[in-house]
């Protein structure tokens, strides 16, 4: 019998990423998720998923602290080995984000640092450290937005991350398929969930 996949999901707490969490588990898969400060309920889908029959953990990770990866990642390691014996792991899901709406004349550098920060330094970096950590024939998908190719006012600082991450993949993918290793990019539309809920409800427009 094979062993299970192991999928590290980032913002995997809440939203589109416990939805992604639970699903890999319905199939078979073990969940590694993070989460930013809420670990009642990170350790809440960890509950849901191994009711399931499935393995997973919970780590803290605040996307926005780039200085935070290293330590991070060691954690990813000592996890990998405690729960499962191993050194490596099988997809990687980039979909932690933040949401805030900010018209572009008000969006300061502070914004703009803190969407780089989450948004596209940080899912560079934890990609290329977690390709160490990855075992060959896995699956890495970045999660981005429908705002890269319509405009919707507000999103410029978001959209313009996202749109550096599809680029991103691209090269992910060229320099990583050696190893069969895919990278692709996920953009969703505007979908109702607890992040973003009363957004989607109080704009017919969406």
């Amino acid at each position: 019998m094979a062993e299970n996949k192991i999928a590290g999901i980032t913002g995997g707490s809440r939203g589109l990423g416990k939805n992604m969490a639970i699903r890999l588990a319905e199939k078979g898969h073990d969940v590694i998720i993070t989460y930013n400060a809420n670990k009642q309920a990170a350790n809440d889908v960890v509950a849901e998923i191994e009711a399931k029959g499935t393995q997973a953990a919970a780590l803290q990770l605040d996307v926005a602290d780039f200085n935070s990866l290293p330590l991070f990642l060691k954690e990813v390691a000592g996890t990998l080995q405690s729960k499962w014996g191993k050194h490596t792991f099988d997809f990687l899901i980039n979909n932690a984000v933040i949401g805030s709406t900010i018209p572009y004349d008000k969006v300061t550098e502070s914004d703009f640092d803190k969407f780089m920060n989450i948004h596209f330094k940080s899912v560079y970096f934890l990609t290329q450290q977690s390709l160490l950590m990855m075992n060959n024939n896995g699956r890495i998908i970045n999660i981005s937005t429908g705002t890269t190719r319509f405009c919707a006012p507000g999103y410029s600082v978001y959209a313009s991350m996202k749109g550096a991450i599809e680029v991103f993949t691209k090269y992910v993918a060229k320099e990583a398929g050696a190893r069969g290793i895919t990278a692709n990019v996920l953009a969703p539309g505007p979908i109702e969930t607890d992040f973003n809920n009363a957004v989607i409800r109080n704009n017919p427009e969406r």
